[in-house]
């Protein structure tokens, strides 16, 4: 039999009825048979983390460094928000030892000739003492007629010489010592005793001590103003809450109302306790004067937690800028390098990518050396962080105020600008192609 071309030879059609190779391939010719693309290989994630801690070993001087940028912007954000919250926390600390438990109550000058009680008796300082929260009360009375009195240590006047000294003079219940946070320098402050008998008894400031020469009261120095001479039995410094009792000559109530006029109270000062400042404030016109509470003025603090919470979100505020500068300094770094890196490693590139790589893994490992470095300056960073605000805590002996969120949120911070900064070079990696990649120079 002619075979004509083209026409297929019997044994192959032979072949495929005695099961030979055609029939073991279901019947479909070799010749025929469509060939499979190679599967790539594939990268697991250990895989992965190998290739990019080798190439962060390959250069570890360049590495360290680039790490050192993170670190120090990480340490930077740490440090300074942890000093400003516990810089903030000391500020609000000193404002509440001075003026947050201070509060003042002025009282309204009743009218010359005027046949009514006095709006608020010299009792009431102790009816606001047995409010909730009170430490102490005292009960003040001054006046435009007693505010510049020329006050002297004698009673003879030699011509040419001075011996006196202007000064204010007021009235205050015994507990005033107390209220204002002062001492007794010298002497003693007159009591119950003293106010129940009018006795002619008087107390100096400090400074107004030192301006009248008297340095002892063992002596029983005395006091002349308005005509009339007062034993000066004590001399009172450090009042802190009422600067001006130092410059004062401070008399019982009862012998300053006959000697000089000096009857009604014109202001109660209250010392409270932490936090209790503004329930008093409340609460202390109606312990005054029932059914009078509004002709009194009241004088407190501002809320602490608003105060608080202002002082450190200014600070916090100011410091977290230098911070966040600090910290885009360190991405810049680290992108910088890795681009630098992925220029230095053209052939390699290329020739990964001709051994069948993806451009996801080529983008995935640089990708990861850049993650892995933000994330070691992370965690070196915060611990460095927070080892420098404990330090400069104890120095200043301040205690550290430091939020647990922020040093274990730090290294995630790190690692986030690691990623971030090593996108582009990863992506511009990934983009090579191998021909261009293998033909560059390494």
């Amino acid at each position: 039999m002619t075979l004509l071309r083209g026409t297929r030879r019997p044994r192959v059609a032979g072949a495929a009825a005695h099961g030979g190779p055609a029939r073991r391939r279901g019947g479909i010719l070799p010749g025929r048979h469509r060939a499979r693309r190679p599967d790539r290989p594939r990268m697991d994630a250990r895989d992965l983390w190998s290739e990019a801690l080798a190439g962060l070993l390959a250069r570890p001087v360049r590495s360290a460094l680039t790490t050192l940028g993170t670190v120090l912007g990480i340490g930077t954000l740490v440090i300074t928000i942890g000093i400003a919250s516990t810089a903030a926390d000391q500020i609000v600390g000193r404002f509440d030892a001075l003026t947050a438990t201070s509060v003042s109550v002025t009282v309204p000058p009743r009218p010359p000739g005027s046949p009514d009680a006095a709006l608020v008796p010299w009792s009431g300082a102790d009816a606001v003492r047995r409010l909730a929260g009170v430490e102490s009360a005292a009960a003040l009375s001054e006046s435009d007629a007693t505010n510049s009195v020329e006050v002297r240590t004698n009673d003879v006047v030699a011509p040419g010489s001075v011996n006196g000294q202007t000064l204010a003079v007021v009235s205050a219940t015994a507990a005033l010592p107390t209220t204002v946070h002062g001492s007794m320098v010298s002497g003693r402050f007159f009591d119950a005793g003293d106010i129940e008998r009018r006795d002619r008894v008087a107390v100096v400031g400090d400074q107004a001590a030192r301006l009248l020469g008297i340095e002892d009261v063992g002596q029983s120095p005395a006091v002349f103003f308005k005509g009339q001479s007062f034993t000066v039995i004590g001399v009172l410094g450090g009042a802190r809450r009422e600067e001006r009792l130092s410059t004062s000559v401070i008399l019982p109530p009862t012998t300053a109302a006959d000697r000089l006029g000096l009857r009604d109270v014109s202001r109660v000062l209250v010392d409270t306790s932490l936090g209790a400042a503004q329930q008093v404030a409340r609460q202390a016109p109606t312990a005054l004067a029932p059914g009078h509470e509004d002709s009194l003025t009241v004088l407190a603090p501002e809320d602490l937690s608003k105060a608080r919470k202002g002082v450190q979100g200014d600070v916090n505020g100011l410091f977290l800028v230098l911070g966040l500068v600090s910290l885009v300094v360190g991405a810049i770094g680290i992108a910088n390098v890795t681009l630098v890196t992925v220029m230095e490693r053209v052939g390699e590139i290329g020739l990964r990518r001709a051994l069948g790589a993806s451009r996801r893994q080529v983008a995935g490992q640089f990708l990861t050396e850049s993650t892995a470095i933000g994330l070691l300056g992370g965690v070196v960073g915060s611990a460095l962080g927070v080892v420098v605000v404990v330090c400069v805590s104890g120095v200043r002996e301040w205690t550290p105020v430091l939020d647990p969120r922020l040093a274990l949120g730090a290294p995630v911070v790190g690692a986030v600008v690691g990623l971030l900064a090593g996108l582009y070079p990863s992506l511009r990696a990934a983009r090579m192609e191998p021909v261009d990649a293998l033909r560059s120079p390494s």
